[in-house]
């Protein structure tokens, strides 16, 4: 009998992992085979799903929670530090007026590429849909949705909600109540605490110490959260196959292939022209961003992906922290070239079509004022049934028009979703290359795998980007 002994000194083998990239495919793979089995296995009564639904759908809503749980302290502590680390820069406005011009260019592509898919494709003529199913909505978006949403109700920009569930005999049987928030909120809420530490100025230095310290805790336990994604897009990628499956797309075949070729044409067309007229290499953007994009596809919300996408627009493509933290958590909320562009574009033609109404080319113009201005005013209430709400109200088109969508609805949301988050990335790194703030060294590296570096998290946290920070200070 033998033994051997490890030389002393000699490094340890590690399981070493496939890539963050792998690992997300395999559990797409893995989890439309489990969709497709809970599918097969059919609910357990009208009411009751069975037990692999169940189990999909807590696996991908859990991680969901979790990210949606991180987002309100994040979003809170970078923009606080973000303009604690533009004290002295002159072209902070300018970087704003930048962001707001681009989401408008962006959009304004986005819905004349709507529109003309829908004059074409003529989703509404063709259409094996029942009339029956027209129903007007239980939200509408407004004009007024703007006022009411981004001023803060509470110094969290949170919402409670309750319900109450009664009992066969009329008593009380249970009390079901939350918590929501509104991102555009708390944007306003940490402008306004992070300028007025500014104006304090030395009494405040301790507070912007302690908020950095904040925020690096937060993107640590951010960074955990963010290693469960392949287990998360398992989940939500079944549960979306076993509840939805793809039957209702057969009535509405036309408008969803109308939809999705316009979000195709935006994504793997429209953007790629503006990175090349940038000077930006493609395949790069899509090397960075892609984290960020395939989880909104999979969880069908900006807000649960903000802060993959704010991780990646800085981490993996280069854009300064402090301009990241700004216009990501904007451009969630205010910047939806799928949900507020494409879609009620192509849709409002689909009303319009379905019930027989002519559509003038002042309504095609109102199509596109409201897509590319609509969004900021739905902002405190966020989804795609808001947008075309607003859109079919604007246009005087019957809002029963809305139920006919709504079988599909979630099918569409994910490549609505996913075309959303793409814009949220690019319009940041294009800013930052026009202003001179682009780290393109790191933006020609671009890889996924760079989202888990956990070098420097701290230092960058903490504003200690001296490199990136006097690049900012010195764009005009």
């Amino acid at each position: 009998m033998s033994t051997t002994t490890r030389p002393e000194g000699a490094p340890t083998r590690r399981l070493r992992l496939p890539s963050f990239s792998v690992q997300i495919i395999a559990a797409l793979v893995v989890g439309v085979l489990l969709g497709w089995l809970a599918l097969s296995m059919g609910p357990v009564s009208e009411t009751e799903p069975n037990w692999l639904t169940v189990t999909l759908s807590t696996i991908g809503s859990s991680f969901i929670s979790l990210l949606k749980a991180v987002v309100p302290p994040l979003v809170f502590t970078a923009i606080v530090a973000s303009i604690a680390n533009l004290r002295g820069v002159a072209n902070g406005a300018r970087l704003a007026g930048q962001t707001l011009l681009w989401f408008a260019i962006t959009a304004l592509v986005s819905v004349l590429i709507g529109i003309g898919l829908g004059l074409v494709l003529q989703p509404g003529a063709n259409t094996g849909v029942d009339a029956a199913a027209a129903e007007e909505p239980g939200r509408t978006g407004s004009w007024l949705d703007f006022l009411t949403g981004i001023i803060p109700a509470n110094f969290l920009g949170l919402t409670s909600s309750g319900s109450l569930t009664i009992g066969d005999d009329g008593a009380i049987t249970g009390v079901t109540t939350g918590l929501s928030f509104n991102v555009l909120q708390i944007i306003v809420i940490a402008l306004v605490v992070g300028i007025a530490a500014l104006r304090v100025g030395k009494s405040a230095e301790l507070f912007l110490s302690l908020n950095a310290s904040v925020l690096a805790v937060i993107q640590k336990v951010l960074w955990w959260i963010i290693r469960l994604a392949p287990i998360g897009t398992l989940g939500l990628v079944g549960k979306a196959i076993a509840t939805y499956g793809w039957d209702s797309l057969a009535s509405l075949g036309t408008f969803a292939i109308a939809i999705y070729v316009g979000l195709a044409l935006v994504l793997f067309v429209v953007y790629p022209v503006i990175l090349k007229s940038h000077g930006l290499p493609v395949m790069r953007y899509f090397r960075g961003a892609w984290p960020a994009i395939q989880l909104a596809f999979v969880s069908r919300s900006s807000i649960g992906t903000l802060p993959v996408t704010q991780r990646v627009t800085e981490r993996n493509l280069g854009v300064p922290r402090s301009y990241t933290s700004f216009a990501v958590p904007l451009g969630s909320t205010t910047k939806m070239d799928g949900c507020a562009s494409i879609y009620p574009a192509i849709a409002a033609i689909f009303v319009a079509q379905f019930f027989g109404i002519d559509l003038s080319v002042t309504d095609y113009l109102l199509i596109a004022f409201v897509s590319v201005v609509g969004s900021a005013a739905t902002a405190g209430l966020t989804g795609a049934i808001v947008m075309l709400t607003l859109t079919l109200s604007t246009l005087g088109l019957p809002l029963a028009g809305v139920g006919l969508l709504l079988a599909i609805d979630p099918i569409l949301d994910m490549g609505r979703t996913a075309v959303n988050v793409a814009g949220q990335v690019l319009v940041p790194v294009i800013v930052a290359k026009r202003e001179g703030i682009l780290d393109v060294e790191k933006y020609s590296s671009a890889d996924a795998e760079d989202l888990f570096s956990e070098d420097h998290d701290v230092a960058d946290a903490a504003g200690d980007t001296p490199v990136r920070d006097e690049a900012l200070a010195g764009a005009r």
